[in-house]
This record gives structure tokens, sequence and C-alpha cells, in this order.
């Protein structure tokens, strides 16, 4: 089953690599890179595709504000604090944060809706939006270009001692998790203050 998949990831990875990167892909940009790295991709073509991948998506979201207001208040009611945290660091950053929130976990997908729910220049946000793509398409890749064999052994180890891999990766999540949760609580909080004063 498993040499299954990977012939299936060998003939498709530039279609599974470009679907990926318009969900929300560093995974598939890591697997890129080791299949670079293997002679199963081409590197630049990879770039091109994870670029392009990413940088589709998040025009479809910002798209998705642009044009549904409705369905995002509906859809996305449980998000709200997500939503008043992207408007917040738009005023406070402005552009940069179309560059950054590739980066930010839990806020690729909102950041892009909540910046096309203004009046933000399209055009603008399309060109900022490439360029953020092909960085981080490159500072995902290529790495792992580089680092393919040792990625391959740690996977393999991963994968022979899953029992203490599986625990170990649930807490590193649970970590990141925990502290982006208490950085959004404190911006609100410096936000409420503001508008309290």
């Amino acid at each position: 089953m498993e040499h299954l998949f990977l012939e299936w990831l060998k003939e498709y990875g530039y279609i599974v690599l470009f679907a990926w990167s318009i969900l929300e892909g560093e995974l598939g940009l890591i697997m890129a890179g080791i299949m670079s790295h293997t002679g199963d991709m081409i590197l630049p073509i990879a770039l091109l595709v994870g670029a392009v991948g990413g940088f589709v998506g998040d025009q479809i979201y910002f798209y998705i504000g642009r044009y549904n207001k409705g369905f995002i208040q509906r859809k996305f009611r449980s998000q709200r604090r997500k939503f008043a945290i992207a408007h917040l660091l738009l005023k406070k950053y402005g552009w940069p944060i179309i560059f950054v929130q590739r980066y930010m976990y839990g806020m690729r997908t909102v950041i892009p809706m909540a910046i096309g729910l203004t009046k933000y220049s399209a055009r603008q946000f399309a060109l900022i939006n490439f360029i953020s793509a092909l960085f981080w398409a490159t500072i995902t890749i290529v790495p792992s270009y580089y680092y393919g064999s040792e990625i391959l052994e740690i996977l393999k180890w991963i994968k022979a001692h899953w029992y203490a891999a599986i625990p170990l990766i649930g807490l590193v999540i649970a970590t990141i998790v925990y502290n982006l949760n208490r950085l959004e609580k404190k911006l609100l909080e410096k936000r409420c203050e503001r508008q309290t004063y």
C-alpha cells in the first residue's frame, strides 16, 4: 500500500503539490523538496508550482471576503475573534501582514478573507501575495531539497518509533496552539483597552 502511494505521488506529484499549496501546504512543500532531492521532481518546477498554488489559494480567500460577506458572517461565526485580530494586525502593520500571514498558524485563511472585507486594493494584494508565495515556496522547498537525506532518516526513525514520536509531535503542536491562543488573547485585550480609552 505504501509503495502504491509513493508511485502515485511520483506520477501526480505536481498536481498534488499545487492542490496542497492552495489548501495550506507547508507539508506538501517539504515533500516536494524531498522528492526534488531524490530526483522524482525538478526543483525549479516544484518551486513554481508550489508558489502558484499558494498564490491561487490566497486569491480565492481574498475574493471570498470581497464578494461574500454574508457567507463569511454565517460560516465563520465561531472565528470572529480571529477576524478581529486580522483587522487589528492589518491596521497596525499594513501590507507586511500580507507577506507574513502564511507563517501564522490558524490565520492563513482568515487574514486574506479579512483583507477582502476591507477596501484594500485587490491589485496591490495580488502583487504582494505573489511575491510572498514565491518567497514562501523557496524558503520551505530549498532547505528540504538540500537536507533531504537527513529528513528521510528522521522519517524512518518516526516510522520505526511511532509510539514515541506521536506523543512528542502532539506535545509540540499543543504547545504551539497554546502560545498562539495566548497571543491572540493579549492582542484582543490591548484592542479593548484602546477602545475604552
